[in-house]
C-alpha cells in the first residue's frame, strides 16, 4: 500500500529523534530544513550531527532512551541498530497521537521519509513507498537538474503578487500566463 503524500508545517511540532550515527545524521539534515524544535538522545553522536545540533541550538541528551522519553513530542525518529528499539518505542507510541518513523523498518512506522529537493519555497519528493529508496534517490538527482537555478526568485515574485492583486478569474489567469511563460522559457521541449 502507498503512503499518503503530505506536506505540513512543522514549525509548532517537536520532533524527537533517537541514534546520532550515521543514519540518525542524515534524518536530522531533513529535519532541519523544516524545524529547529528538536531534541536528540543518543549516547554515541556523531561529529556531523553534533554540530548540527550545536549550530541550530538543537536540545542534545548524551544518554540511553528510557522509557518515557516520547511524552510531549509529536513525531519520534528512531535512527538505531538495534531493531529491539525500534519496536519498543513503536510500541509505547500506540494510543498516544505520536507519530514514529523507525529507520529501515516499515513495520515500526507511521509515515516515512520522501526524497525531496527543497529551493526556497519549492518542495517536491519522491516515493517509492519504501519499495526501492535508491530508485526515489536517483530520480530526485534528474530533476535537481531539470529545475531552473532561479525558481525561487520566480517564486518568490508569485508570492508577492498574491498579496497585491485582488482575488478573483483576472488574477488566476495573470498568474497561469506567468507560470506557462516561465516554464516554456527553461523547460525545452
Amino acid at each position: 500500500m502507498s503512503y499518503f503524500p503530505i506536506y505540513m508545517d512543522m514549525n509548532s511540532l517537536k520532533i524527537l529523534l533517537v541514534g546520532g550515527g550515521t543514519i540518525a545524521t542524515e534524518k536530522l539534515e531533513k529535519l532541519i530544513d523544516f524545524t529547529k524544535e528538536i531534541t536528540i538522545i543518543t549516547k554515541d553522536i556523531s561529529p556531523e550531527a553534533y554540530s548540527i545540533a550545536k549550530k541550530h541550538s538543537l536540545r542534545l541528551h548524551q544518554r540511553e532512551y528510557t522509557k518515557g522519553d516520547i511524552e510531549g513530542f509529536d513525531i519520534v525518529v528512531v535512527a538505531t541498530d538495534t531493531i529491539e528499539l525500534h519496536r519498543s518505542i513503536y510500541e509505547e507510541s500506540r494510543g498516544s497521537r505520536v507519530l514514529v518513523n523507525s529507520v529501515d523498518d516499515r513495520a515500526y512506522c507511521d509515515f516515512i521519509f520522501p526524497s525531496y529537493i527543497k529551493r526556497g519555497d519549492l518542495t517536491i519528493s519522491f516515493s517509492t513507498s519504501g519499495a526501492s529508496p535508491a530508485f526515489a534517490k536517483q530520480i530526485k538527482q534528474y530533476f535537481q537538474n531539470v529545475i531552473p537555478d532561479d525558481v525561487d526568485r520566480f517564486l518568490m515574485q508569485m508570492r508577492e503578487l498574491r498579496t497585491t492583486l485582488p482575488k478573483g478569474k483576472d488574477r488566476m489567469k495573470k498568474f497561469e500566463s506567468m507560470v506557462q511563460e516561465y516554464i516554456s522559457s527553461r523547460f525545452k521541449k
